[in-house]
C-alpha cells in the first residue's frame, strides 16, 4: 500500500467510525493500550499509525487472521476467562469497543480492566435509541435494526443496555466517569443522547 493509499484508507475509516476518531484523540502517542475483543484490528492499526503501543485479545480466529494481515499484535483468548495474567496498571488505556455487551460478566471485566489499566474506554450500542423503542412498541418483538442486526436466537449480545443504564451502573460500582461522547452514524449527538444516540462512549477510572 502506497502512503497515499494508506492515508486514504485511514481517513475513510475515521469518517465511517467517529468513535474510532474520538478514541484516537483521547489517547496520546506513546501510550500503552490493550483492546479487549479487538475484532479485525482496525482500531489497533489506527492506534499503531499514531505511535501508540497497542495489543489486542480476540477469540474469533478469522478476526485474528485479519489482525495479523494488518500487522497488529493480538493474542487468541476469551476475556470472559479472566485477565489475571496481566499486571496491575500495566496499560494506560483499556478499550472495550462494542465488546462489553457480549461478555458474561461485564461488571467483573470492567473491574479487572480498571485493575490492569489506568483508564477504560467503553463503547456500546445504545438500546435506548428511539428506533429500538419504536420497534418494540410497534411489533412487540425483539427489535432488528441497523444497530442490532441480529435475531434473538443468533445475537452475540448477552446484555442490552442504554446510556442511562450505564451511568446508573457506574454510580452503583463507584466508577468515575472521566469523559463521554455519543454518536449517530457519522455525527456526534449533543442533545438527548439516551434517545438519539446509536453508540455511547464512556471513559471511566
Amino acid at each position: 500500500m502506497t502512503p497515499l493509499e494508506k492515508k486514504t484508507s485511514i481517513d475513510l475509516a475515521l469518517r465511517e467510525r467517529p468513535d474510532f476518531a474520538y478514541i484516537l484523540k483521547l489517547i496520546p502517542s506513546g501510550s500503552r493500550v490493550l483492546d479487549l475483543g479487538c475484532g479485525n484490528g482496525t482500531l489497533l492499526y489506527l492506534l499503531k499509525e499514531k505511535g501508540i503501543r497497542g495489543q489486542g485479545i480476540e477469540k474469533d480466529e478469522d478476526c485474528i487472521v485479519e489482525c495479523i494481515q494488518r500487522g497488529v499484535y493480538v493474542h487468541h483468548g476469551d476475556i470472559d476467562e479472566g485477565l489475571e495474567h496481566h499486571q496491575d496498571k500495566r496499560f494506560d488505556f483499556i478499550v472495550l469497543n462494542q465488546t462489553i455487551q457480549e461478555t458474561r460478566n461485564p461488571g467483573e471485566i470492567l473491574r479487572e480492566s480498571l485493575r490492569i489499566g489506568k483508564k477504560v474506554i467503553v463503547v456500546f450500542p445504545n438500546f435506548g435509541h428511539w428506533n429500538v423503542r419504536w420497534k418494540i412498541l410497534s411489533t412487540g418483538k425483539t427489535p432488528v435494526t441497523d444497530l442490532f442486526p441480529y435475531r434473538w436466537f443468533n445475537t452475540p449480545n448477552l446484555h442490552f443496555l442504554s446510556v442511562l443504564d450505564f451511568i446508573e451502573f457506574c454510580a452503583i460500582q463507584k466508577f468515575k466517569i472521566e469523559d463521554k461522547a455519543y454518536f449517530r452514524d457519522q455525527s456526534k449527538v449533543k442533545f438527548g443522547p439516551n434517545f438519539f444516540s446509536k453508540l455511547a462512549l464512556f471513559v471511566i477510572s
